[in-house]
Protein backbone atom coordinates (compact mmCIF):
# COMPACT_ATOMS: atom_id res chain seq x y z
CA UNK A 1 0.00 0.00 0.00
CA UNK A 2 1.36 3.37 -1.07
CA UNK A 3 0.37 6.25 1.23
CA UNK A 4 0.61 9.81 -0.09
CA UNK A 5 0.08 12.62 2.42
CA UNK A 6 -0.46 16.10 1.00
CA UNK A 7 -1.14 19.40 2.81
CA UNK A 8 -4.78 19.80 1.86
CA UNK A 9 -7.70 18.33 -0.10
CA UNK A 10 -7.02 20.55 -3.10
CA UNK A 11 -3.48 19.25 -3.61
CA UNK A 12 -4.56 15.69 -2.87
CA UNK A 13 -7.32 15.92 -5.50
CA UNK A 14 -4.86 17.26 -8.08
CA UNK A 15 -2.53 14.36 -7.33
CA UNK A 16 -5.40 11.92 -7.74
CA UNK A 17 -6.37 13.54 -11.04
CA UNK A 18 -2.84 12.96 -12.32
CA UNK A 19 -3.24 9.23 -11.65
CA UNK A 20 -6.44 9.10 -13.71
CA UNK A 21 -4.93 11.19 -16.50
CA UNK A 22 -1.92 8.88 -16.71
CA UNK A 23 -4.24 5.89 -16.89
CA UNK A 24 -6.35 7.38 -19.69
CA UNK A 25 -3.27 8.54 -21.59
CA UNK A 26 -1.69 5.10 -21.33
CA UNK A 27 -4.90 3.27 -22.20
CA UNK A 28 -7.66 5.40 -23.82
CA UNK A 29 -10.09 2.46 -23.55
CA UNK A 30 -9.65 2.29 -19.77
CA UNK A 31 -12.46 1.00 -17.58
CA UNK A 32 -12.79 3.39 -14.65
CA UNK A 33 -14.44 2.60 -11.34
CA UNK A 34 -16.09 5.73 -9.96
CA UNK A 35 -17.34 6.89 -6.57
CA UNK A 36 -19.87 9.46 -5.39
CA UNK A 37 -20.02 11.76 -2.38
CA UNK A 38 -18.25 15.01 -1.60
CA UNK A 39 -14.72 13.57 -1.55
CA UNK A 40 -14.22 12.98 -5.31
CA UNK A 41 -15.85 16.25 -6.43
CA UNK A 42 -12.57 18.16 -6.67
CA UNK A 43 -11.07 15.23 -8.59
CA UNK A 44 -13.94 15.25 -11.10
CA UNK A 45 -13.69 19.02 -11.48
CA UNK A 46 -9.99 18.77 -12.33
CA UNK A 47 -10.61 15.98 -14.85
CA UNK A 48 -13.31 18.09 -16.51
CA UNK A 49 -10.88 21.00 -16.77
CA UNK A 50 -8.16 18.70 -18.11
CA UNK A 51 -10.41 17.60 -20.92
CA UNK A 52 -11.33 21.21 -21.70
CA UNK A 53 -7.60 21.95 -21.98
CA UNK A 54 -7.27 19.07 -24.45
CA UNK A 55 -5.05 17.01 -22.19
CA UNK A 56 -7.26 13.90 -22.10
CA UNK A 57 -10.37 12.41 -23.68
CA UNK A 58 -12.89 9.96 -22.25
CA UNK A 59 -14.39 9.19 -25.67
CA UNK A 60 -13.15 5.58 -25.66
CA UNK A 61 -13.35 4.98 -21.92
CA UNK A 62 -16.09 3.30 -19.93
CA UNK A 63 -17.06 3.41 -16.27
CA UNK A 64 -18.73 1.50 -13.46
CA UNK A 65 -19.96 3.15 -10.31
CA UNK A 66 -19.59 1.53 -6.93
CA UNK A 67 -23.16 1.75 -5.71
CA UNK A 68 -26.69 3.12 -5.77
CA UNK A 69 -29.56 3.41 -3.33
CA UNK A 70 -32.11 0.63 -3.69
CA UNK A 71 -35.50 2.10 -4.54
CA UNK A 72 -34.35 5.37 -6.11
CA UNK A 73 -35.09 6.08 -9.77
CA UNK A 74 -32.24 7.46 -11.91
CA UNK A 75 -34.03 10.84 -12.04
CA UNK A 76 -34.36 11.13 -8.24
CA UNK A 77 -32.45 14.19 -6.94
CA UNK A 78 -30.45 12.03 -4.52
CA UNK A 79 -29.73 9.12 -6.86
CA UNK A 80 -26.14 8.43 -7.81
CA UNK A 81 -27.20 8.33 -11.45
CA UNK A 82 -28.11 11.99 -11.17
CA UNK A 83 -25.03 12.80 -9.11
CA UNK A 84 -22.73 11.40 -11.77
CA UNK A 85 -24.56 13.11 -14.63
CA UNK A 86 -24.55 16.52 -13.00
CA UNK A 87 -21.05 16.41 -11.53
CA UNK A 88 -19.11 14.54 -14.21
CA UNK A 89 -20.70 12.81 -17.19
CA UNK A 90 -22.47 15.87 -18.66
CA UNK A 91 -19.17 17.77 -18.71
CA UNK A 92 -16.91 15.25 -20.46
CA UNK A 93 -16.96 13.45 -23.81
CA UNK A 94 -17.69 9.96 -22.46
CA UNK A 95 -20.32 7.93 -24.30
CA UNK A 96 -23.19 7.60 -21.81
CA UNK A 97 -23.84 4.11 -23.19
CA UNK A 98 -20.47 3.17 -21.71
CA UNK A 99 -21.32 4.42 -18.21
CA UNK A 100 -22.77 1.91 -15.77
CA UNK A 101 -24.42 2.43 -12.38
CA UNK A 102 -26.40 -0.16 -10.41
CA UNK A 103 -30.14 0.16 -11.02
CA UNK A 104 -31.93 1.33 -7.90
CA UNK A 105 -35.30 0.51 -9.43
CA UNK A 106 -35.32 -3.18 -10.26
CA UNK A 107 -37.82 -6.01 -9.95
CA UNK A 108 -35.10 -8.41 -8.90
CA UNK A 109 -32.10 -6.77 -7.18
CA UNK A 110 -30.26 -10.07 -6.80
CA UNK A 111 -30.38 -10.76 -10.54
CA UNK A 112 -29.49 -7.13 -11.21
CA UNK A 113 -26.37 -7.44 -9.04
CA UNK A 114 -25.32 -10.62 -10.82
CA UNK A 115 -25.76 -8.88 -14.18
CA UNK A 116 -23.60 -5.97 -12.97
CA UNK A 117 -20.80 -8.35 -12.06
CA UNK A 118 -21.09 -10.01 -15.47
CA UNK A 119 -20.91 -6.66 -17.27
CA UNK A 120 -17.70 -5.75 -15.44
CA UNK A 121 -16.15 -9.05 -16.50
CA UNK A 122 -17.39 -8.55 -20.06
CA UNK A 123 -15.51 -5.25 -20.16
CA UNK A 124 -12.31 -6.94 -19.00
CA UNK A 125 -12.43 -5.71 -15.42
CA UNK A 126 -11.81 -2.31 -13.89
CA UNK A 127 -8.44 -0.74 -14.63
CA UNK A 128 -8.54 2.00 -11.98
CA UNK A 129 -11.05 2.22 -9.14
CA UNK A 130 -11.64 5.48 -7.25
CA UNK A 131 -12.73 4.99 -3.63
CA UNK A 132 -13.87 7.18 -0.78
CA UNK A 133 -14.13 5.95 2.78
CA UNK A 134 -16.79 6.29 5.46
CA UNK A 135 -16.13 7.21 9.07
CA UNK A 136 -16.68 3.57 9.96
CA UNK A 137 -14.22 2.37 7.31
CA UNK A 138 -16.77 1.39 4.67
CA UNK A 139 -15.87 1.43 0.98
CA UNK A 140 -18.71 1.51 -1.50
CA UNK A 141 -21.60 0.57 0.76
CA UNK A 142 -19.66 -2.33 2.26
CA UNK A 143 -20.37 -1.70 5.92
CA UNK A 144 -18.39 -3.24 8.81
CA UNK A 145 -18.87 -7.04 8.91
CA UNK A 146 -18.96 -7.22 5.08
CA UNK A 147 -17.19 -10.27 3.72
CA UNK A 148 -13.75 -9.47 2.34
CA UNK A 149 -14.48 -11.67 -0.71
CA UNK A 150 -18.01 -10.33 -1.26
CA UNK A 151 -19.41 -9.55 -4.69
CA UNK A 152 -21.97 -6.99 -5.93
CA UNK A 153 -25.06 -7.39 -3.77
CA UNK A 154 -27.81 -5.75 -1.70
CA UNK A 155 -26.55 -4.23 1.56
CA UNK A 156 -28.28 -2.73 4.57
CA UNK A 157 -26.82 0.66 5.45
CA UNK A 158 -25.48 1.14 8.96
CA UNK A 159 -27.02 3.78 11.26
CA UNK A 160 -23.82 5.86 11.05
CA UNK A 161 -23.89 5.86 7.23
CA UNK A 162 -27.58 6.79 7.24
CA UNK A 163 -26.81 9.63 9.66
CA UNK A 164 -23.87 10.84 7.55
CA UNK A 165 -25.99 10.89 4.39
CA UNK A 166 -29.10 12.39 5.97
CA UNK A 167 -27.92 15.90 5.07
CA UNK A 168 -28.53 15.14 1.39
CA UNK A 169 -32.21 14.34 1.92
CA UNK A 170 -34.92 16.90 2.55
CA UNK A 171 -37.51 16.54 5.32
CA UNK A 172 -40.10 15.43 2.76
CA UNK A 173 -37.84 12.79 1.18
CA UNK A 174 -37.68 9.15 2.25
CA UNK A 175 -34.08 8.19 2.89
CA UNK A 176 -33.22 4.66 1.70
CA UNK A 177 -31.78 2.16 4.13
CA UNK A 178 -30.75 -0.39 1.48
CA UNK A 179 -28.27 -0.17 -1.37
CA UNK A 180 -26.75 -2.07 -4.25
CA UNK A 181 -22.97 -2.08 -3.99
CA UNK A 182 -19.92 -3.66 -5.54
CA UNK A 183 -18.51 -6.16 -3.07
CA UNK A 184 -15.09 -5.93 -1.50
CA UNK A 185 -13.97 -8.85 -3.66
CA UNK A 186 -15.22 -7.00 -6.74
CA UNK A 187 -13.28 -3.90 -5.71
CA UNK A 188 -10.10 -5.89 -5.05
CA UNK A 189 -10.30 -7.37 -8.56
CA UNK A 190 -9.56 -3.88 -9.95
CA UNK A 191 -6.06 -3.54 -11.34
CA UNK A 192 -5.36 -0.31 -9.41
CA UNK A 193 -7.12 1.22 -6.40
CA UNK A 194 -7.02 4.91 -5.47
CA UNK A 195 -8.58 5.77 -2.11
CA UNK A 196 -9.18 9.41 -1.19
CA UNK A 197 -9.84 10.76 2.31
CA UNK A 198 -9.87 14.34 3.55
CA UNK A 199 -10.50 15.92 6.94
CA UNK A 200 -10.02 14.85 10.56
CA UNK A 201 -13.39 13.10 10.50
CA UNK A 202 -11.72 10.36 8.42
CA UNK A 203 -8.57 10.10 10.58
CA UNK A 204 -9.71 7.08 12.62
CA UNK A 205 -10.83 5.19 9.50
CA UNK A 206 -7.52 5.90 7.77
CA UNK A 207 -5.58 4.78 10.84
CA UNK A 208 -7.50 1.49 10.85
CA UNK A 209 -7.17 1.09 7.07
CA UNK A 210 -3.43 1.64 6.86
CA UNK A 211 -2.06 0.55 10.22
CA UNK A 212 -4.80 -1.60 11.74
CA UNK A 213 -5.30 -5.33 11.35
CA UNK A 214 -6.93 -6.79 8.26
CA UNK A 215 -10.51 -7.06 9.47
CA UNK A 216 -14.11 -6.99 8.29
CA UNK A 217 -14.62 -4.47 11.11
CA UNK A 218 -12.84 -1.98 8.84
CA UNK A 219 -13.75 -2.98 5.27
CA UNK A 220 -11.17 -0.61 3.77
CA UNK A 221 -8.39 -2.55 5.50
CA UNK A 222 -8.85 -5.08 2.67
CA UNK A 223 -6.76 -2.69 0.55
CA UNK A 224 -3.75 -4.05 2.45
CA UNK A 225 -4.10 -7.19 0.31
CA UNK A 226 -4.02 -5.37 -3.03
CA UNK A 227 -0.83 -5.25 -5.07
CA UNK A 228 -1.41 -1.68 -6.33
CA UNK A 229 -3.38 0.33 -3.77
CA UNK A 230 -2.74 4.08 -3.50
CA UNK A 231 -4.08 5.99 -0.49
CA UNK A 232 -4.14 9.76 -1.06
CA UNK A 233 -4.96 11.80 2.04
CA UNK A 234 -4.59 15.30 3.41
CA UNK A 235 -2.74 16.09 6.63
CA UNK A 236 -5.94 16.11 8.67
CA UNK A 237 -6.95 12.62 7.57
CA UNK A 238 -3.37 11.47 8.26
CA UNK A 239 -3.28 13.00 11.74
CA UNK A 240 -3.68 9.72 13.66
CA UNK A 241 -1.19 7.67 11.64
CA UNK A 242 1.70 6.50 13.80
CA UNK A 243 4.22 6.35 10.97
CA UNK A 244 3.56 9.60 9.11
CA UNK A 245 7.23 10.49 8.74
CA UNK A 246 7.98 7.10 7.25
CA UNK A 247 5.21 7.46 4.64
CA UNK A 248 6.48 10.93 3.72
CA UNK A 249 10.03 9.58 3.40
CA UNK A 250 8.91 6.67 1.22
CA UNK A 251 6.95 8.97 -1.09
CA UNK A 252 9.93 11.32 -1.51
CA UNK A 253 11.98 8.30 -2.59
CA UNK A 254 9.16 7.13 -4.88
CA UNK A 255 9.10 10.48 -6.61
CA UNK A 256 12.87 10.34 -7.18
CA UNK A 257 12.53 6.88 -8.71
CA UNK A 258 9.61 7.87 -10.92
CA UNK A 259 11.53 10.91 -12.16
CA UNK A 260 14.56 8.74 -12.94
CA UNK A 261 12.35 6.30 -14.87
CA UNK A 262 10.58 9.13 -16.68
CA UNK A 263 7.17 8.06 -15.33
Amino acid sequence: MRVVILPNAEQASLFAAEQVKKQITRKPTSVLGLATGSTPLKLYKELIESQKRGEISFADASSFNLDEYLGLAPEHPQSYHRFMRENFFEHIDIDLNNTHIPQGLTDNPITSCEAYEAKILEKGGIDLQILGIGRNGHIGFNEPSSGLASRTRVKTLSPSTIDDNARFFGPDETQPTLSLTMGIGTILDSKKLVLLAYGDGKADAIKDTVEGPLSASCPASALQMHKDALVIIDESAASKLEHQEFYLHVERENQKLLKTLGL
